[in-house]
């Protein structure tokens, strides 16, 4: 599967306004952390991949996810392959990753808010010590179909009053990392 991504930097609040006018769905609010973790046997920064534990609260209710995302796949967007499965324990799995060699390289904190629309999903995110960003995405099964998802996404952004030249390709760890301020 690829998840095509694209990113912008935005006022959420004029976002948000934008979101309803096109009758998109409110899906969920949560606040994630993620810690990233540095592999020992390659470079993570070098070769643009990533291994995460991600704490997902929603409510009261946390679930645990660990995800593996491969190097993009085209200049255009953040696309890329991706794995993701939930596990039980949190816990058990960073003592897992740990134990076989992987460091903990930073820790990610944002409160996302999750609309549906059209085939995509619209995720407003407030970074801690990055910024507030748009994310518009969607998955799919081959290579082929993320040129045509990546334009679609590129009009979305344009329906909600973004410019899709502005995007960003630079994970936020990797802004993070940078010390990209933007607030």
């Amino acid at each position: 599967m690829y998840e095509v991504e694209v990113k912008v930097e935005a006022d959420l609040e004029a976002v948000r306004q934008r979101l309803d006018e096109l009758g998109a769905e409110h899906v969920d609010s949560v606040e994630q952390v993620d810690t990233y973790y540095d592999a020992p046997h390659r470079d993570f920064a070098a070769t643009d991949e990533a291994f995460r534990v991600r704490e997902e609260t929603v409510g009261s209710d946390t679930e645990t996810r660990i995800t593996y995302k491969g190097p993009l796949v085209e200049a255009d967007s953040k696309t890329r392959e991706e794995f993701e499965t939930r596990v039980h324990d949190g816990e058990v799995m960073r003592s897992i990753a740990e134990s076989l060699g992987f460091d903990p390289a930073a820790t990610v904190r944002k409160e996302r808010e999750r609309y549906a629309i059209r085939e995509f999903i619209v995720t407003l995110d407030r970074v801690d010590g990055v910024g507030e960003f748009v994310e518009v995405e969607t998955a799919v099964e081959t290579e082929g179909e993320v040129g045509p998802a990546r334009e679609q996404a590129f009009d979305l952004l344009r329906d909600l009053g973004l410019d899709p030249d502005e995007q960003t390709q630079t994970s936020y760890l990797g802004l993070l990392l940078a010390g990209d301020t933007q607030e």
